[in-house]
């Protein structure tokens, strides 16, 4: 005799649905919600540590002595870390002169959204490279308004004529946002 696989009345589907409900409460309560995003208070700073690796093109001239000037445009990318950092990752750009005792130039940091913060860089000859000092003068959009600064040394992979390739070691700031600028 053939045994019937339907469930007998009052059972089946109807059974499972506590089953089901206590499966599903079960994963609910072990799902973790979303972390909270940081505050950061009016006014208050933003600090960050990160990475820049960039390559561009050197010029160089001879000034006599053990001194040579040099400009130098590179571009690459910025990795930020911090609990209440500036966001993850930025696409930079520096054009900088050296006399080669001093340097100055300008730096844009560019977000994923295309919105950009200026800086002002200033730098002085170190052994393993050059020790830099950023300020930031400014934005376009959330940044509109940011101040602050950063430091790095900068660290030649390739350097030569024509060519250059580096990276910062060290990189750390902090940063303050307009009021108005989070929120764009």
């Amino acid at each position: 005799m053939a045994r019937s696989t339907s469930p007998a009345p009052g059972r089946g589907r109807a059974g499972a649905g506590p089953v089901l409900l206590s499966a599903l409460a079960l994963l609910a309560a072990c799902a973790q919600p979303p972390a909270p995003q940081p505050t950061v208070p009016e006014g208050g700073w933003r600090t960050f540590q990160g990475t820049w690796t960039a390559s561009g093109d050197r010029r160089t001239l001879e000034t006599g002595g053990d001194r040579q000037a040099s400009i130098l445009d590179v571009s690459g990318s910025i990795l930020l870390t911090g609990a209440r950092g500036l966001g993850v990752g930025f696409q930079g750009r520096a054009i900088t002169f050296s006399d080669g005792a001093t340097g100055i130039g300008r730096a844009v940091w560019t977000d994923e959204r295309g919105d950009r913060i200026f800086s002002e860089l200033r730098g002085t000859t170190v052994e393993s490279g050059r020790h830099v000092h950023g300020t930031f003068t400014g934005g376009t959009g959330r940044w509109a308004g940011i101040t602050g600064e950063y430091d790095f040394d900068w660290t030649y992979f390739i350097e030569g004529e024509g060519r250059a390739q580096g990276r910062t070691v060290g990189l750390q700031g902090r940063a303050r946002l307009a009021p108005e600028a989070g929120t764009r």
